[in-house]
């Protein structure tokens, strides 16, 4: 069966004073899905969070909530939650005490049984009684999930919430909130500008670009059928030939010729990036293009100077629009 919408933003635009951040946005978010608008900087992905939490205004279109528009509530009368990048916690407030300010505005008194299960949730047990400054950048983290959880709504958005972690404890959190999204069954939307985040978090993405949403899909159908050049380019390295681009791990590289039926460039290695598993041989073809091809750090045997043939099958090509 398909699935339902909990959320809908239909023809949601915003203008500020000079310039359109939002222009006539059209998005369906299913229930209990785990969400990613990704984009460069300025694209709007963080007013449309801003205006799905009612602390902006919108201009123009419509947000609905269980199909009910929402345009007309306040930010604490709409059953969304929010995950800011700072986690935005009450430095004077235990764990408890910040877990259970949410409920108390609420006007919830029995608050002992719901913020121990959420405790136990996010894997908090035994620190309840600490300060968020006694708390490390993970820790901090659960506090702000726990806490926007904990009064179960309808969408949970979060507002690049991992961009403040270093790169290991990053990896290692993207798969623990993907796993308690998965427990708790409600809606994620997830705002970054990072393309291994949305790739490995997400079930749907939404590209945005200039305040419009470029392509809609699953993370695998935009990284192998992107609508446009931009789209392919946002989600990972693109070698542009002759009009067609071709990604890097389907670029082969032979001092031999081709085999026959492919695509098959001359070229000229300019470099070595050693990536640890990987390696990306930088080449420079003789028509003038660069290309890189990816290879098994085990099969580089390649050298800056070392002539060479760049070559792929037709059917990985991809020909896009601008």
């Amino acid at each position: 069966m398909p699935l339902t919408p909990v959320l809908e933003l239909a023809n949601l635009g915003k203008e500020f004073p000079g310039h359109y951040a939002l222009k006539g946005v059209y998005l369906a978010i299913d229930t209990g899905s785990f969400f990613a608008l990704l984009g460069p900087s300025g694209c709007g992905k963080t007013t449309t969070l801003r205006l799905i939490a009612g602390f902006e205004e919108a201009t123009t279109g419509d947000i609905r909530l269980n199909g009910q528009s929402i345009l007309h509530l306040r930010p604490y009368e709409r059953n969304v939650t929010t995950v800011f990048q700072s986690y935005a916690l009450f430095p004077h407030l235990t764990v408890r005490g910040n877990i259970e300010f949410g409920l108390r505005r609420r006007g919830i008194r029995d608050t002992a049984k719901p913020v121990r299960e959420v405790i136990e949730l996010v894997q908090l047990e035994g620190k309840e009684d600490r300060l968020p400054a006694q708390l490390s950048g993970g820790e901090r983290q659960r506090v702000a999930l726990a806490r926007a959880l904990v009064v179960r709504p309808d969408v949970l958005l979060l507002d690049e919430p991992l961009a403040a972690l270093d790169p290991q404890l990053r990896k290692q959190l993207r798969a623990e909130l993907k796993a308690l999204q998965r427990r708790v069954g409600v809606t994620f939307v997830f705002v970054t500008h990072d393309q291994e985040e949305a790739l490995s978090m997400s079930d749907r993405i939404a590209v945005m670009r200039g305040g419009c949403v470029e392509q809609v899909g699953s993370p695998r159908d935009l990284y192998s059928a992107p609508a446009t050049r931009f789209v392919a380019g946002f989600l990972g390295a693109v070698n542009w030939v002759d009009g067609s681009g071709v990604r890097p791990e389907l670029t082969r590289i032979t001092r031999e010729l081709a085999p026959p039926e492919v695509r098959t460039f001359p070229g000229r290695v300019e470099s070595i990036m050693f990536l640890g598993n990987l390696v990306h041989v930088e080449t420079r073809l003789t028509s003038g293009e660069r290309v890189i091809a990816e290879v098994p750090a085990g099969q580089s045997a390649f050298a800056p100077g070392d002539c060479v043939h760049l070559w792929w099958r037709p059917a990985d090509e991809l020909r896009l629009p601008q």
